[in-house]
């Protein structure tokens, strides 16, 4: 833009929502999603022509249809490579990557461990229901123990996979979680994985109604909400409750729930959230109600050293144009070579 060019007027959610038809079961938590995203990225200061959204396979990605930005509706599992590509052929891109727990943790897991460990500037928005939506209900990645499904008619013997603890193990830098419903906490955890020098990874509990309905209620619904979610914020004691008494206490290596006030409880022997403690943040990401409030906001942020992957690439080929144009063809003979010469005819 030159000095004489008029400024970008402001955006509004408007602008960033296409005129496709929205077809998700009446109910499912993916149009709340789908509602916060659009709310936020006006806030952003980027542009809808810089801005892409990429999708594998499932309910949750047809989001880029709803989205008035470029998009890629991609294929099983592979939306993280197809991700990858876009952010390194162009790292100024806006890049968000949508999934789902059945495509980013099953076919799609060895690829959502590659961009997480290469902590590429983009942002991951995890879709978690606990449940194959599309397929009509197979159990899931995510799917309890017990869940009975089509696939599992005597219910699921799988161990779940905690995607939280899945993105920090594959060194996640920035890890959050929100509720589909809890507009304003989803937004802020967004905007934060946004601003986060790389890969922002949120896991959104998100609920199917017609195959899953009420997977999260035992820490979603209104009644119990203030009992069984602790939102974390840095810095702050992690404390919770109806009357905000309850707290996280560590007794040598583990966390246990107390109440300040009983037992010479004291809200000094609250721990205190840090967002680079990467060993609390694994704690938190498996704690699970009723034994412990489920743990949402920034479980971890803490930039990596040096520059994103996407940067860090871009780097290396200015490095290299800089040294000037290379010759393929003495590099394709270059080494140990060899010449195969036809058989003599007999």
């Amino acid at each position: 833009m030159t000095p004489l060019d008029p400024p970008n007027p402001p955006l509004t959610r408007k602008d960033f929502t296409s005129d496709q038809e929205v077809r998700w079961c009446p109910g499912c938590g993916d149009y709340a999603i789908l509602a916060a995203v659009q709310r936020m990225l006006p806030e952003l200061g980027v542009r809808k022509e810089q801005t892409v959204f990429v999708s594998g396979i499932g309910c949750s990605s047809r989001f880029p249809y709803y989205m008035n930005t470029y998009g890629f509706h991609t294929i099983h599992g592979r939306a993280p490579a197809v991700a990858t590509g876009i952010k390194l052929a162009n790292p100024e891109l806006d890049v968000w990557l949508i999934t789902g727990d059945g495509d980013g943790l099953s076919i799609g897991g060895n690829h959502l461990m590659h961009a997480l460990r290469r902590n590429l500037n983009l942002q991951i928005l995890l879709f978690n229901n606990r449940i194959y939506g599309l397929t009509k209900g197979q159990y899931s990645p995510t799917s309890l123990l017990g869940k009975k499904g089509p696939s599992t008619p005597l219910g699921s013997v799988d161990n779940p996979i905690v995607p939280a603890s899945f993105a920090l193990g594959c060194g996640a830098r920035f890890v959050g979680r929100a509720v589909d419903t809890d507009a304003k906490s989803l937004i802020a955890v967004l905007k934060r994985a946004h601003d986060f020098s790389g890969t922002g990874f949120v896991e959104a509990f998100q609920n199917c109604p017609v195959f899953n309905d009420g997977a999260f209620d035992h820490f979603t619904e209104r009644d119990v909400a203030a009992e069984t979610q602790l939102h974390l914020e840095h810095g702050k004691p992690m404390r919770f409750g109806k009357t905000n008494d309850k707290g996280l206490r560590l007794r040598g290596l583990e966390l246990e729930v107390v109440t300040i006030g009983q037992d010479g409880v004291t809200e000094a022997d609250i721990v205190v959230h840090d967002e680079q403690n990467h060993t609390m943040a694994f704690m938190l990401a498996n704690l699970e109600p009723p034994a412990f409030p489920i743990a949402l906001g920034v479980l971890y942020a803490s930039p990596a050293p040096g520059l994103p992957f996407d940067r860090g690439m871009a780097e290396q080929n200015r490095q290299v144009r800089a040294r000037g144009l290379g010759d393929l063809n003495a590099l394709m003979r270059k080494g140990h070579t060899w010449t195969v010469e036809p058989e003599p005819a007999t």
